[in-house]
């Protein structure tokens, strides 16, 4: 049985490609949205939910593909298969000349409205934080 795939389409209410590109491919951008923390050293990613001095999840990554304010492409190092990364996609709305932001992510049948519910939780954050 085959993981499922996810993709969440969210429009940012920015133009801005720099701010928008920083925020989704470096450690400082993601670490003010999607954990506590991120580290990057190369390619490998270390993100950090929770505290260091209490119950904390850490997840190491690495960055599988790049292309300079379209997308990245980031792969789970604990996990196997075609189906183990997540995508975060910027383009450019026709219609309000805003961004759009695509994640694309997968997950057991068992667990999709867990990680629906996830990125939901981080984009709130990434509109809080960041006002976009």
């Amino acid at each position: 049985m085959d993981k499922q795939r996810l993709c969440i389409e969210h429009e940012l209410t920015s133009n801005s490609t720099a701010i928008i590109w920083d925020l989704i491919s470096t450690d400082s951008g993601l670490a003010r949205w999607m954990a506590d923390s991120v580290t990057q050293e190369g390619e490998r990613l270390t993100f950090v939910w929770g505290e260091l001095w209490s119950h904390h999840e850490v997840r190491t990554a690495t960055i599988v593909e790049k292309v300079k304010n379209q997308y990245i492409k980031v792969s789970w190092d604990d996990e196997e298969g075609p189906d183990n990364f997540f995508e975060l996609r910027m383009d450019k709305s026709h219609i309000t000349n805003d961004y759009m932001l695509t994640i694309t992510d997968f997950a057991w049948d068992d667990e999709m409205d867990s990680l629906h519910s996830i990125w939901t939780d981080n984009l709130a954050r990434l509109r809080n934080t960041c006002g976009i």
